[in-house]
């Protein structure tokens, strides 16, 4: 499947040739039919002779109209460049021709109209008036058929000239990446409800598929499909497609919005671009207002030249383009930009980069990374979008490429395997994931219920970083650690939140690279927070007398104990280690009679009997206080629940 594109000055006869091939009308409005001109996109299609089916985009050829006419045209494999034989070249015709090469349209046919109208001397004339004017274009040497719609004189020599250039022109039925449209219509249809129209690029599209409108972040659903107006459950790209979406008003989209699957694609609003300037352009400062095309999409912008403060027509140089609303572009996206006013078609090219950051200009690394873009090998653009050494996402990183998912998947594949990008989902084995417990003669425990969640959700939360940006960061996570340890000697773990503030990563990102690190056995993770995995608290010589010297005390009185007099970094670590057990803010147990007194009070429980304040306190000899404490204490961890004076099973 294909799709042509015409092209050439008002009234030189693309709608009748459009409709004479094919039998459909390409002017839709009334207004187009009442004054015999094309102001918007039509659309019709053919079957060739050699039974080949191909889409036809009419675009209108008046001044005014051209920027209906550069909706139409990004998607085009090929073009019919229109000249009526009795006018010749005009000044449309010089305008979409130069659209046409800024675009890179590289394979066309020269159709002369109305050649009824002139003698046979009058048409050579006109033909190499054509041929002159596309020497130095991407259409130079075009082939010319003339052509009388009147007559249907030259018809069967263009529908055989038809074919014979898209025998030389690639297909892309057979695009397997992901699939996008650019919207050039949105309408309803009694009964079935919201209709998009666009070329479909990039992927095949099916029934059922779950779909976004980007850059408005709508989602929705395929409902139906159509190509020529025959129901299809699958489009392929590089066809004229009609898509029924469910779940989506045709009053919230616009022509220029994208249709792509979720998450695929990111609207930007800043491009860099390869800026060419046509020939007969005015010269370009830095810094000018321009009208950017791209797909069906229409957006003001400023151009920031980084190599020069002017280009001059005819040059080529690097440019960002900062544009004034979001669009949904993607790298290689064949653009136009215009003066708004007076309206002139000054330049193009292709978008290289469509997630830039914003670039100081005249800098030599800056040029240096846009050439390596444009000779766009895979890793240079992987490396590219994760150049700021942050941890992306991956579909944020699949998106950036602009490439099929499974050419960026091979070459992520060499760049982890070459040591340049760390996957922070691809983990060694268990062992190595923990051989810093190991090391330190600690038991090798599973992984907490925190971490197996982590674990569980890590497809959905796939990062990706360079290397440098991954010693980079985990410096700065090991010293953030190492500090907390210093400061607190005793404390085994640093709360997950403090070390996530420190690090300034969202909570998503960081749980990946804290989980990454402790596979890489750099850190241990748990339940209380993050530690090295070297750290150990170990108690100072007075530290430990001290703690013993209390623990002696509880000791004495199991079930009365004195209040902690000790330093509270100390008394944290006895609690973590489980040798004691606080009940109270200043009510601590030794762990080994607090169990006993609460093993005490669930068989009082089993039994059938409840407890009361003064049996548990006779029990263990102890006073009001210290069973009140424990009782309450056991009433907030939900094993019993008072019931007036007895505590019973919660």
């Amino acid at each position: 499947m294909y799709v042509l594109g015409t092209a050439g000055h008002v009234d030189h006869g693309k709608s009748t040739l459009v409709k004479t091939l094919t039998g459909i009308d390409p002017d839709r409005w009334e207004e187009e039919r009442r004054r015999e001109m094309t102001i918007d996109l039509g659309f019709a299609w053919l079957t060739l002779p050699s039974g080949r089916s191909v889409s036809i985009v009419d675009v209108p050829g008046h001044e005014r109209f051209i920027k209906n006419m550069l909706a139409g045209v990004g998607g085009i494999d090929a073009a019919l460049l229109v000249v009526a034989a009795d006018e010749a070249v005009m000044p449309q015709t010089v305008e979409h021709l130069a659209i046409l090469d800024l675009l890179e349209v590289r394979r066309g046919l020269v159709v002369l109209t109305k050649a009824d109208l002139v003698d046979a001397e009058w048409l050579a004339l006109v033909g190499e008036e054509v041929r002159e004017r596309l020497r130095g274009t991407c259409l130079e040497g075009a082939p010319q058929v003339a052509v009388s719609c009147r007559t249907g004189a030259g018809l069967d020599e263009l529908r055989a000239a038809i074919d014979a250039l898209l025998d030389a022109t690639p297909s892309r039925t057979s695009a397997h990446g992901a699939p996008r449209m650019s919207i050039d219509r949105a309408f309803t249809i009694g009964g079935f409800g919201t209709v998009v129209t666009g070329t479909l690029e990039d992927g095949p599209l099916h029934i059922g598929d779950e779909v976004e409108v980007l850059p408005r972040g709508l989602r929705g659903r395929v409902r139906g499909l159509q190509t020529h107006q025959r129901k299809v459950e699958l489009a392929l790209p590089g066809t004229r497609v009609a898509v029924n979406l469910a779940g989506i008003s045709h009053h919230d989209l616009g022509r220029g919005d994208v249709l792509a699957l979720p998450g695929r694609l990111r609207p930007t609003d800043l491009v860099d671009v390869r800026l060419r300037l046509v020939s007969s352009a005015r010269p370009l400062r830095h810094g000018a207002r321009l009208d950017l095309f791209v797909g069906a999409a229409e957006t003001p912008c400023r151009v920031a030249l980084l190599e020069a403060d002017e280009l001059r027509p005819g040059e080529a140089g690097w440019a960002q383009l900062r544009l004034e609303r979001p669009l949904a572009v993607a790298r290689g996206d064949r653009y136009i930009v215009r003066l708004p006013s007076p309206s002139e078609t000054v330049g193009g090219g292709r978008v290289v980069d469509a997630h830039p950051p914003r670039h100081r200009r005249f800098r030599r690394d800056v040029i240096a990374g846009l050439e390596a873009l444009a000779r766009g090998t895979p890793a240079d653009l992987l490396l590219r979008a994760l150049a700021d050494g942050l941890p992306h996402p991956w579909s944020e990183v699949l998106a950036a490429s602009g490439l099929p998912e499974h050419t960026v998947a091979e070459a992520l594949a060499e760049l982890v395997a070459a040591g340049a990008i760390v996957d922070l989902a691809a983990a060694p084995d268990e062992a190595a994931q923990r051989r810093g417990d190991m090391a330190q003669g600690e038991p090798v425990e599973g992984p907490t219920a925190g971490e197996a969640r982590r674990h569980a959700a890590a497809p959905s939360r796939r990062y990706l970083i360079t290397a440098e940006g991954w010693g980079q960061l985990t410096e700065r996570m090991t010293a953030a650690l190492a500090g907390y340890h210093r400061r607190y000697p005793l404390r085994r773990w640093m709360p997950r939140e403090e070390l996530r503030s420190r690090l300034k990563l969202g909570g998503d990102v960081c749980d990946a690279c804290l989980d990454a690190a402790q596979a890489r056995g750099l850190i241990v993770t748990g339940e209380s927070g993050v530690r090295l995995s070297g750290h150990a608290p170990t108690l100072a010589p007075e530290q430990e007398r001290q703690a013993k010297r209390w623990l002696a005390e509880l000791a004495a009185s199991r079930y009365s104990p004195p209040a902690p007099d000790l330093d509270a970094e100390v008394l944290g670590l006895l609690l973590e280690e489980g040798k004691v057990t606080r009940v109270a803010p200043d009510i601590v147990f030794l762990s080994e009679a607090y169990a006993e007194m609460v093993a005490w009070v669930c068989a009082q429980l089993d039994a059938g009997e409840g407890v009361t304040v003064a049996a548990f306190r006779d029990r263990f000899g102890s006073s009001r206080r210290y069973a009140l404490a424990l009782l309450e204490h056991l009433d907030e961890r939900r094993v019993t629940r008072r019931n007036g004076d007895v505590r019973v099973r919660y």
